[in-house]
């Protein structure tokens, strides 16, 4: 019988606020109601902003929180040779491709197109799709300016990625997406159109480090927020581009702030030390995003 394994993975960008407290304890009850392990993960990639200064606060508020995970604790800027073995089963496979289009440049050439009359489409998210530009260059040109030392980005062609698999491919759903959507979920990638798999100067993205991340620690139940709902279609492409085993989904409703916004690190007020300081305890912050930790 396999032994349910659940995580919890914060960025340690910033101080954790009560939408990650909610995630985490909810993490931690279902891993205990399920007779399970917790593990705990660090997502590090942005090894500017990620310090270990805020890694250390992170495992101060879990265990204030009274939280206990499995050691080592995996952190992502320890493994980045996984992600790039990842990485080169796809550039091998001819379903990735360099971009040079800087930010400026995408935003300039959709306001042109947009120009034009026809509204540029956009991701699950609202942001614009990726343009073809950067597909449609001869290989002779991405060759040139790689050795030139330019900056890149690996992108999935998400077309040729899609000729890859078998089709349709969904995931289970035990949480519920915007709309409420529960049971067997059919995955539509297409939706992100060419997403960012890695950097020249780092060798992956969210997206392909969390499901890399999922298969090597065995993660059987991923339970994370709803504003993820739309994105595991890309990550259960991933899984089934790299023959990745294939978790269960639980995504779970969003802590919002008082202006119904999604919470963000940059709200100190909402923040777990921040709320310790002014005399709140491990159970008023259970209580204040409506879990009973009793049963």
């Amino acid at each position: 019988m396999t032994v349910p394994v659940f995580r919890f993975a914060p960025s340690s960008n910033g101080a954790l606020h009560l939408g990650h407290a909610y995630s985490a304890l909810l993490n931690h009850s279902m891993a205990r109601a399920a007779g399970g392990r917790f593990l705990l993960r660090i997502e590090d990639i942005d090894i500017i902003r990620c310090t270990p200064e805020r890694e250390a606060q992170i495992f101060r508020d879990l265990e204030w929180l009274g939280l206990e995970w499995e050691e080592p604790v995996r952190r992502q800027s320890d493994h980045f040779d996984d992600y790039a073995q990842a990485l080169e089963r796809l550039v091998d496979a001819d379903i990735v491709y360099p971009s040079f289009m800087s930010r400026g440049e995408m935003r300039a050439y959709i306001a042109d197109a947009e120009a034009q009359g026809t509204p540029w489409p956009r991701d699950p998210d609202g942001a614009p799709l990726f343009p073809p530009v950067d597909k449609e260059r001869p290989n002779s040109e991405r060759r040139r300016r790689m050795e030139k030392g330019e900056p890149f980005a690996w992108r999935l062609d998400m077309e040729a990625a899609l000729a890859h698999v078998a089709a349709p491919f969904f995931w289970e759903e035990t949480g519920g997406g915007p709309k409420g959507e529960t049971g067997r979920i059919a995955a539509r990638p297409d939706a992100w159109g060419d997403v960012v798999l890695a950097r020249k100067e780092v060798p992956t993205s969210y997206h392909l480090a969390v499901v890399v991340d999922d298969a090597l620690q065995g993660i059987t139940h991923v339970v994370r927020g709803r504003d993820l709902f739309h994105a595991t279609a890309v990550h259960r492409l991933l899984q089934e581009l790299l023959g990745l085993p294939v978790p269960r989904y639980h995504h779970h409703a969003l802590i919002l702030g008082e202006d119904g916004r999604k919470l963000s690190k940059s709200r100190g007020d909402t923040g777990i030390d921040a709320l310790r300081a002014a005399g709140a305890t491990p159970g008023d912050i259970a209580r204040m995003v409506g879990l009973d930790l009793s049963r």
